[in-house]
């Protein structure tokens, strides 16, 4: 580590004492006033080095400024017909929580298809439920628990996998990268449930591409994985796809307030009614526009396209079968 990490987060905190208005200001959005647990997630993310840490942590203000991410829970995707076709394609909810208090996060991998808006909505949408999960749910979390919750579990349903996830790898790369870049380290443990049954042979040449760091935090469990899960949370928080083995489609469920992917779950509910409060707030200001947010979108970095690129071609090698999604490649995926 080259460094003790009491000192590495002494020097960090220096550091970002330093920095001036408007960053200040962003900063204390990103940490919610959790500095020391803020300062940890991206020491990790750099290996403990504090150069590198500074200087993520600046770039990811500076882009929160340039791109005002501190209003995006204010910028509703309207109207609401475009907003339901993003949550019908773009897969992900909660579902609870584990039984130490961490939220979570439900992802559709194998049966997000992204073919209902531009790119840019489905960025905006993927943003605002991190900036919404690291203002309100874990900020809720903590009240309710008496202790700092700065992370979520992640559950992984490969249900779906198809030759077509090739046409994901673009988008589910530039995701994974903002969310290394801004949102490091925000995720406890991923859990893959629902595997096909080539997952095996690409895990085997995708895993040791993965930083170790992000390797110790998955997962693969068996089936749809309710056995194991419920060691960590209550039957009521699982995910619907993993209540039942052989239950086929994970989109939908009998009743679609237990789909935490709908837009009728309590969840996406609360979500919507927030971000549509905000807006009304700030719409003396700045009226609503329709359109999605644009967002800089960065360049992925190296090791995630080299990442994109084994998933291809070992897709390629198993021709219509079944694949592994490029969203193995948010686990680099996304250390989020």
């Amino acid at each position: 580590m080259g460094i003790v990490p009491q000192e590495a987060i002494r020097q960090v905190q220096s550091l970002m004492d330093q920095v001036e208005e408007p960053l200040k200001r962003t900063f204390q959005n990103v940490h919610q006033g959790y500095l020391v647990e803020t300062l940890v997630r991206f020491l990790k993310a750099r290996e403990w080095n504090v150069a590198k840490t500074h200087k993520m942590l600046v770039d990811c203000l500076n882009w929160r400024v340039h791109n005002e991410i501190d209003n995006i829970l204010a910028k509703p995707i309207i109207p609401a017909e475009l907003y339901r076709a993003v949550r019908d394609s773009q897969l992900v909810g909660v579902s609870g929580y584990t039984k130490e208090g961490l939220p979570v996060f439900a992802i559709g991998v194998g049966l997000s298809t992204y073919d209902k808006a531009s790119v840019n909505y489905y960025v905006q949408s993927h943003i605002q439920i991190n900036e919404y999960r690291d203002c309100v749910i874990l900020p809720s979390a903590s009240k309710k628990y008496g202790r700092p919750i700065t992370t979520c579990v992640k559950v992984l349903d490969m249900t779906g996998l198809k030759i077509s996830a090739l046409s994901q790898i673009k988008l589910m790369t530039l995701i994974s990268t903002i969310d290394d870049l801004n949102y490091p380290e925000k995720t406890n443990t991923y859990y893959i449930v629902n595997v096909p049954y080539i997952f095996s042979a690409c895990w085997k040449v995708v895993k040791p591409l993965l930083q170790e760091r992000t390797r110790k935090k998955v997962q693969v469990l068996p089936g749809c994985g309710r056995d194991e899960l419920l060691k960590i949370m209550d039957h009521a928080s699982l995910p619907h796809f993993c209540r039942k083995e052989g239950s086929g489609s994970s989109r939908h469920a009998e009743n679609s307030q237990e789909n935490c992917y709908s837009l009728d779950h309590p969840f996406h509910q609360q979500l919507y009614n927030y971000i549509k409060q905000q807006s009304l707030i700030r719409e003396p200001i700045e009226p609503i526009k329709q359109g999605s947010v644009h967002v800089d979108l960065p360049e992925p970095a190296p090791e995630g396209t080299e990442i994109a690129k084994t998933i291809e071609s070992e897709l390629h090698k198993f021709g219509n079968g079944n694949g592994l999604p490029p969203s193995l490649d948010a686990l680099k995926i996304a250390d989020n």
